[in-house]
């Protein structure tokens, strides 16, 4: 089937059933639910294969739980968010009902990226079927056998809402093009560019969760022996490659060599023996570990320092793609590595003389996915929260702000556009619809013409009093 035959069924399936009730989308969430935990394993194994090596632990950590966590929260909370919302009814239309309906949109169109293939199909996707949607899935290439899986696991029980697209770059610029409902995009902000400009021809109204580079901001109070391990978590998961990963350090210039020696006997201490650890994933592709090499080997040629955080034969880690974490210090501003995103385990560390530089200094470019922050100073805390912009801000730890359900999810500016998870998932995929309830009586006849009535005149000169 094409995708337009397969929108257009979409379609077909939405008409007949345009507001499913509350008990229709919470049996297609526990089908959801129930499916990933029968699934489990066998995505645990897809993903490793299409990675070459990943921990099916930080599968499970980082994808299968936080999906089935998202499920659990969303079948907590659909109840209140079906519920009308009723809002103020000025006393000059009384007698008179105002509130706000929360109507499904229709079919919705999800791009998932190839770094967290599971999470960000499933998180997006359970937010629209909350919202009573149908849903197109298209998943990466750079992800084939996960992508067999998700597709086996969502055809065994949503066929009703849910089916799935695979291919290469030219289907996902068809699957844009398609005119949804609402269409929500993960990725790099180049790509997301042109996401947005297919849609514009269908005004198709967009979500875009993209990157950029994400500041870790150390400053002269934060105990680096505390804090280093979670910092460098939001960094090694994954091996980097997590949109929401620390692209680069600011920390006090005379911190730095304490910083770097911190940081290696943390990174030996969470992957002891580097070369053979299994908890440490590799890079996806032999193109995005040449684009990573291309962009230290350009750092160092212009005058860079490496600190490995562990050693490995180069023979072994081109082989394996299995790139150690790397500190970089003196990195000229020129460099690519400081101007895009690194979406791997190279960390630049930048030296600051004041806190007032850091902050001009995050504010001068263009604005980040997250905003870590490792300080117990409530005043600094303020500081930063009130005069930086961020898609979202975590203070003392990395990632963890992504997994509370409760939280927007989402981006600014150039690292993206509009949020999801928690209520504003559910309002993202539904449309509020006003609605403004009369009786038999209503007021709104005292309005009518003509106007040269007395009582007509009285009641205008009382309204623009």
């Amino acid at each position: 089937m094409t995708i337009d035959a397969l929108f257009q069924q979409h379609q077909q399936q939405f008409n007949a059933e345009p507001y499913p009730s509350l008990v229709i989308r919470k049996q297609r969430l526990q089908r959801l639910a129930g499916l990933l935990k029968q699934y489990d394993t066998a995505l645990q194994q897809a993903v490793a294969r299409d990675f070459g090596q990943r921990s099916s632990v930080e599968t499970q950590l980082l994808e299968i739980a936080p999906s089935l966590q998202g499920i659990k929260y969303q079948l907590s909370q659909l109840k209140g968010w079906l519920k009308p919302q009723r809002r103020a009814v000025h006393y000059t239309f009384a007698p008179a009902k105002n509130f706000v309906l929360a109507q499904p949109l229709g079919v919705v169109g999800i791009i998932v990226p190839w770094n967290y293939p599971i999470f960000l199909a499933l998180s997006p996707l359970m937010a629209a079927l909350s919202a009573g949607n149908q849903v197109m899935l298209k998943l990466s290439e750079f992800t084939p056998a996960t992508n067999a899986v998700l597709a086996e696991m969502l055809a065994e029980g949503l066929t009703d809402c849910v089916s799935v697209v695979q291919g290469d770059a030219g289907v996902a610029a068809a699957f844009a093009a398609l005119p949804f409902d609402h269409l929500l995009f993960t990725g790099s902000t180049s790509v997301g560019r042109k996401v947005m400009q297919a849609a514009a021809a269908n005004l198709t109204p967009v979500t875009l969760e993209l990157g950029g580079k994400s500041p870790a901001l150390l400053t002269a109070d934060t105990d680096l022996a505390h804090f280093s391990q979670r910092l460098l978590f939001g960094k090694t998961a994954n091996a980097g490659q997590t949109c929401v990963a620390p692209d680069y350090v600011l920390v006090p210039k005379a911190r730095i060599p304490a910083l770097i020696s911190q940081l290696q006997a943390d990174f030996a201490k969470l992957y002891p023996d580097f070369a053979t650890n299994p908890d440490y994933s590799t890079v996806i592709n032999t193109q995005h570990y040449q684009r990573l090499q291309q962009l230290l080997s350009e750092a160092l040629s212009k005058g860079a320092t490496a600190y490995p955080c562990a050693e490995i034969g180069s023979e072994l880690q081109q082989q394996q793609r299995r790139l150690p974490l790397t500190l970089l210090v003196d990195v000229p501003e020129e460099c690519q590595i400081l101007q895009q995103e690194i979406f791997g385990p190279l960390l630049p560390i930048i030296g600051y003389d004041s806190f007032e530089q850091a902050l001009d200094y995050i504010k001068s470019r263009p604005r980040p996915l997250a905003l870590y922050l490792f300080s117990e100073d409530k005043r600094l805390q303020q500081r930063v929260l009130t005069q930086t912009h961020a898609g979202g801000v975590c203070i003392n730890d990395t990632l963890l702000h992504v997994a509370q359900e409760d939280l927007p999810f989402g981006g600014i500016g150039p690292s993206g556009l509009g949020n999801y998870h928690g209520p504003e998932g559910f309002w993202r995929f539904s449309h509020a619809k006003a609605v403004h309830q009369k009786g038999r009586f209503s007021s709104s006849i005292l309005i009518y013409p003509p106007f040269n009535r007395p009582l007509f005149k009285a009641l205008l000169k009382w309204l623009m009093r």
